[in-house]
């Protein structure tokens, strides 16, 4: 057997890398895992339960930006990881703090926030991404890279009675949609799959009635994360269709 076709075999673990949206915060059940919040209930947990890989490294971390997937999160890729999963992009874009402004400072300064993520988005994030991109594909040069995307945050026109502006709430989708086309255009040019979760989240995000995302919670972290219903309904099939 050739050595390449051997390498490919053999080349079956499963490393997870990410932000909170992969680490699983908001689905609770973190363990001993301190501010990383990795939660038992974590798309990248349920996919391994369920499909045995040959190892399993979970590594993403709440908070993380793409410079900290690349300090902190690659030590367990290598020849043999067959499969990658990763979402990152919001933090860097500063995702937390412009959905503070929104619910606390008003539309005005909401809309202004939301114009200045989507600059750094489409100007700036491309080329932290391919970094880290191209650092994954170094690591581990057999893995099937998949690359999760981010929900729509709110329905339009919904059941929330309160809250932020419904203009407020669409710029907020709109940065989703800006965040993930950029997000999804990388990882293609990369040769990797994009798992756009959008159309899962449908009829399930905030003022739904039925939503698979927290709104504001208490503590204030897990806020605008998905619930175990989001990990499990909204997440969990799009990493299926694309590992």
């Amino acid at each position: 057997m050739p050595a390449s076709a051997f390498g490919q075999e053999a080349a079956t673990g499963y490393v997870a890398l990410g932000d909170s949206y992969s680490s699983g915060l908001g689905a609770g059940d973190y363990g001993d895992s301190g501010d990383c919040k990795r939660s038992s209930k974590a798309y990248s947990q349920q996919w391994a339960a369920a499909n045995s890989p040959s190892s399993f490294d979970f590594t993403a971390c709440s908070g993380a930006v793409t410079d900290d997937v690349l300090a902190d999160q690659m030590g367990p890729l290598s020849d043999s990881t067959g499969l990658v999963s990763i979402s990152i992009g919001g933090n860097d874009a500063g995702f937390a703090d412009t959905m503070q402004a929104c619910v606390l400072q008003g539309e005005s300064v909401c809309l202004e926030k939301i114009e200045e993520a989507k600059s750094y988005v489409t100007g700036t994030l491309p080329g932290k991404l391919d970094s880290v991109y191209n650092a994954i594909s170094e690591k581990a040069p057999a893995a099937k890279v998949v690359v999760m995307g981010y929900p729509h945050i709110y329905k339009l026109n919904g059941e929330c009675s309160v809250g932020i502006s419904e203009e407020s709430r669409a710029a907020i989708n709109s940065a989703s949609d800006v965040l993930n086309d950029t997000i999804a255009k990388r990882a293609a040019d990369h040769g990797f799959s994009f798992g756009d979760v959008r159309d899962t989240f449908t009829g399930h995000e905030i003022c739904s009635g039925d939503s698979w995302l927290h709104s504001v919670t208490v503590p204030v972290g897990e806020s605008y994360h998905p619930t175990e219903a989001g990990q499990t309904s909204g997440y969990l099939p799009v990493m299926e269709q694309n590992a």
